[in-house]
């Protein structure tokens, strides 16, 4: 395969026919990253199993699943609805750093403001994702997660009060 490029991407919505795809894509993503868990792969099964993602596209280039996001639900302590996490986001090794992974947080955060979402939080190198919006709250963490890598993107609606946390089965999969 050719360095793909956010050129010749489709972005598009999962199908059920991605399902294996997807898995075998975020194992590989994930693999040689040090902070990785080695199970957000399962992770994105759980979730899919769970009814519990909101949004997942893939970016395929060549006809080959190259790269995935997922966005699902968040919940805010006080009550807020319309929070969402996002992540994993996976892109094939060979062709990370080359814009897959921000085409496919763009437009999933445009469906999220399509959806009149109330916002976004996510953990991940504040770098990377201050360029989408995201900034620093650790004010919103909560427990177990490194707060210094705890990020919120508010969509038009206030900043909750509290904590924003992820779906449970983001624990279930780190335990």
């Amino acid at each position: 395969m050719s360095m793909a490029t956010a050129l010749d991407l489709n972005l598009r919505a999962e199908e059920p026919e991605d399902q294996a795809a997807i898995h075998d894509l975020t194992k590989r993503a994930f693999a040689p990253m040090p902070y990785a868990d080695g199970d957000e792969q399962d992770l994105v099964d759980a979730l899919r199993a769970a009814g519990a993602l909101a949004i997942s596209l893939v970016a395929e280039s060549e006809g080959r699943v190259v790269g995935h996001v997922a966005f699902s639900p968040a919940v805010a302590a006080d009550g807020a609805s319309g929070w969402y996490a996002l992540g994993p986001v996976s892109v094939e090794p060979e062709v990370q750093k080359t814009g897959i992974g921000s085409a496919l947080i763009n437009s999933g955060l445009d469906m999220l403001r399509h959806r009149n979402a109330a916002g976004c939080v996510l953990v991940g190198n504040p770098d990377y994702y201050h360029r989408f919006g995201f900034r620093p709250a650790p004010q919103c963490c909560p427990g177990g997660e490194p707060a210094e890598y705890y990020q919120l993107l508010p969509m038009g609606q206030p900043r909750p009060d509290g904590i924003i946390g992820f779906h449970p089965l983001f624990h279930a999969a780190q335990s």
